[in-house]
């Protein structure tokens, strides 16, 4: 096997490489006489069938797989002997004009990593931002919940109803006359002025009273769910059977033990601890994005095209994907067109950063063990069904690239750990908004020409009732999201974190079972 180095530009690399077809056909050769025992021909006893006509029977496929055997070793050569470190999987195509018999005249085209320098830690300085948790934060916490756990009281004989108050009704709604499917139900509890069905049907209910029927017009919104009901105008029957009056909440052991704990102190524990979790949380993310910055502030390196190409392309898919979300589609894809270039250079800088971390892991003995790497695989097969787990677990346990994309996170943030152990960390207590602010001051530092990546994105309120499905066109539905305010993508995704498989332990390797792209035959 002859190989030819013809390009050796920056970090790019090409090669042509010829193997022989001497070297081909003797590896047909050895696959006939594998095989041979195992052919079954009329005429012939098992195992006697002659080489000549197996040759004949499976020639064609043996000679293609042959070919594809030697083309992987000769790819493993090449990259062993001139001791390459392919940023991706190398293009390998055969050259025009091969038949079975000739030599195979490949060529190879690929990227290879950069050669990086482990960085000296000395000297590395970060402020870690800390947020202390008040007793007022853990009432306000404490208050919240009891407001979910609200309880009703029947109301003095007579009442009438007013905001806050529940009422229990059975309802019919019809348009034109008409009852439609859904639009019915019985003994259906009503909290006055929560704003859980339609517009306009909680607002003429103030002021009934048990025993009350009564007749309401209102008209559902033009995004109702329901083809049959968007923009219709109908009317409700209404019959009130209770009014009910809201319970005083209060915080006591009593309330506690309704929730399954043992006091109140028990609950406030908690809650504290849920809360120290989340500035927590906020305060690892500053950190970890002031660290970032020092790094690419101090690296300027080339980095592999096809892999910002590769980061590039996942980034834009996930913009796109979110501005198909937003309440004017069109205006929020010009707005990430308008600065596609700038989204291209956060790219570039997540693999740097990516290559970057994986160089200083390496260097200082970072890994990801057996042990953690098998729970990774373990809850990521969580997310599919009971029955294609295992089939995933295997998946990821024969694709090494596979199995690089899910080690990488875990890595990263491994080496991150390591990077604050070796800092000199300061402490200093701020509010929970001036933390949020020091957030988005290096958030815009690190891609201030990113505009659109600047916004947060629109996020859909939770649903405030828990109506059956089957009651989709039941009012109770209509307003179970809030409208969708303007957004751009979010930047963090695209910006925040280094390039998964830039930031794996080891550089990718070429796939081995990929075969190379044939430009023609005969």
């Amino acid at each position: 096997m002859q190989i030819v180095e013809t390009t050796n530009e920056g970090l790019k690399r090409a090669y042509t490489v010829t193997i022989p077809a001497a070297d081909i056909a003797a590896r047909v050769e050895g696959e006939v006489k594998k095989i041979a025992p195992q052919v079954r021909m009329p005429g012939f006893r098992p195992g006697k069938v002659p080489a000549n006509l197996v040759r004949k029977m499976h020639g064609p496929a043996l000679h293609q797989e042959a070919l594809q055997t030697t083309i992987r070793e000769a790819m493993d050569k090449l990259v062993a002997d001139n001791k390459l470190r392919p940023a991706m999987q190398p293009a390998v195509s055969l050259g025009e004009g091969y038949d079975e018999g000739k030599d195979a005249e490949l060529t190879v085209e690929l990227e290879v990593l950069p050669q990086i320098e482990a960085p000296s830690l000395d000297g590395l300085k970060l402020e870690k931002l800390t947020v202390p948790v008040t007793e007022a934060e853990v009432d306000e916490a404490v208050a919240r919940i009891g407001a979910g756990q609200k309880s009703f009281t029947d109301a003095k004989k007579g009442a009438k109803a007013k905001d806050g108050d529940q009422i229990i009704i059975d309802f019919l709604g019809k348009v034109d006359g008409v009852a439609f499917e859904g639009g019915a139900a019985e003994d259906t509890p009503l909290e006055l002025g929560a704003g859980r069905f339609i517009p306009g049907f909680e607002e003429q209910l103030v002021g009934v009273k048990a025993g009350d029927e009564t007749v309401i017009t209102v008209t559902f919104p033009e995004d109702y769910p329901a083809e049959n009901l968007k923009g219709k105008e109908a009317t409700f029957d209404i019959k009130v059977k209770a009014v009910k009056n809201p319970g005083e909440f209060e915080a006591n052991d009593e309330f506690a033990k309704m929730l399954g704990l043992e006091s109140l102190e028990q609950l406030k524990t908690l809650l504290r601890g849920q809360l120290e979790q989340e500035t927590a949380g906020l305060t690892r993310t500053q950190m970890k994005r002031a660290l970032l910055d020092q790094l690419a502030a101090g690296h300027d390196f080339a980095v592999p095209p096809s892999m910002v190409n590769a980061e590039f392309e996942q980034i834009w898919a996930q913009l796109q994907q979110e501005a198909q979300n937003e309440e004017n589609p069109e205006e929020a894809l010009k707005e990430i067109e308008a600065e596609k270039d700038d989204y291209r250079k956060i790219a570039e800088r997540r693999v740097r950063l990516g290559l970057l971390l994986s160089e200083i892991g390496q260097a200082n003995g970072v890994t990801v063990s057996a042990q953690e790497m098998e729970m990774l695989i373990r809850q990521a097969a969580q997310q599919y069904r009971e029955q294609d787990r295992q089939r995933f677990v295997d998946y990821v346990r024969s694709e090494p690239l596979a199995a690089a994309q899910l080690r990488a996170p875990l890595y990263e943030d491994k080496v991150v750990d390591f990077l604050f152990d070796k800092a000199e960390v300061t402490e200093r207590e701020v509010t929970k908004e001036e933390l949020q602010a020091a957030i988005e001051a290096e958030e815009g530092a690190a891609a201030a020409p990113a505009k659109a990546a600047k916004k947060a994105p629109a996020k859909k309120k939770a649903a405030k009732d828990e109506a059956p499905a089957e009651e989709a066109a039941a009012p109770a539905e209509a307003e179970a999201e809030a409208p969708k305010k303007k957004a751009a993508p979010r930047k963090k995704a695209a910006e925040e974190a280094p390039a998964a498989e830039a930031a794996a332990e080891e550089a990718p390797a070429p796939k081995k079972k990929a075969a190379p792209k044939k430009k023609a035959e005969g």
